[in-house]
């Protein structure tokens, strides 16, 4: 029976342990990524103009090439985009 207690404690230290890393895991990670977000902010690509000098706003840019993408399986490229 001492076997089995002691056994049950070290269960209980293990699983304890493995819950606290991976709270700290997670922790250190969301403050990192907030402190990188709020300090380090990401350049905005150039967009292209390819319509006649109007500019493409970049979410659409990004959903016309992600369609694509989709389509064509990857084998796909959007080189321009043109409005008819």
């Amino acid at each position: 029976m001492e076997n089995m207690n002691e056994a049950l404690t070290l269960l209980a230290i293990g699983m304890i342990m493995v819950f606290v890393i991976l709270f700290l895991v997670v922790g250190v990670g969301n403050l990192v990524i907030g402190i990188t977000n709020r300090y380090i902010r990401e350049a905005t690509p150039p967009v292209k103009r390819t319509d006649g000098g109007r500019t493409i706003h970049p979410r659409k840019l990004a959903a016309i090439a992600a369609v694509v993408d989709v389509i064509t399986r990857g084998s796909g490229r959007v080189d321009s985009v043109q409005k008819r």
